[in-house]
């Protein structure tokens, strides 16, 4: 079963330093950290924040070659959880066709954004994440894992990339 998610913040990981989109279920009942790169964080924040570049982005581009050649994206999906890895698809609406397009979780937020099309998470990439490897070291999992269930919606918006 698929689960429409909404992003609930942008912030930075604490223990490793990196950016993370949390997103968040429409009933508020199941949150989903995806770690992401420093350049896709910033994709992202830009749509977020409604801040215009000069010249399109990567994303941007994408948006634009979909919507020239007639296609749509009709929806994202985080399908899978391996080996601590998260993986997308990018589902676009082609004429009477729809085509599924692998894709790295941020790129495909990054996307969903820009074409207010919906983000979906499989339901077993929630269950199987809560038993996510999130840091390296025990300790750094426990106290990240404490702090992530301890998020007050006030604090997702503080973390500036």
């Amino acid at each position: 079963m698929q689960i429409e998610m909404v992003i609930k913040g942008l912030m930075v990981d604490p223990v490793t330093n990196m950016p993370i989109i949390v997103l968040r279920d429409r009933e508020g009942d199941r949150v989903l950290p995806i770690w992401v790169g420093v350049f896709e964080a910033n994709a992202i924040a830009l749509q977020i924040e409604n801040i215009a570049t000069p010249r399109p982005m990567t994303h941007d581009l994408l948006r634009n070659v979909i919507a020239d050649l007639n296609g749509r994206v009709e929806r994202v999906v985080v399908s899978d959880l391996r080996e601590n890895t998260f993986y997308a698809l990018i589902y676009v609406a082609t004429g009477t066709d729809v085509v599924a397009v692998d894709a790295r979780p941020s790129d495909a937020i990054a996307l969903a954004l820009r074409t207010q099309a919906p983000i979906l998470v499989e339901e077993h990439v929630i269950d199987n994440a809560k038993g996510l490897d999130l840091a390296q070291d025990r300790g750094d999992t426990e106290r990240l894992q404490r702090w992530l269930e301890s998020l007050d919606p006030e604090e997702l918006g503080k973390y500036k990339m």
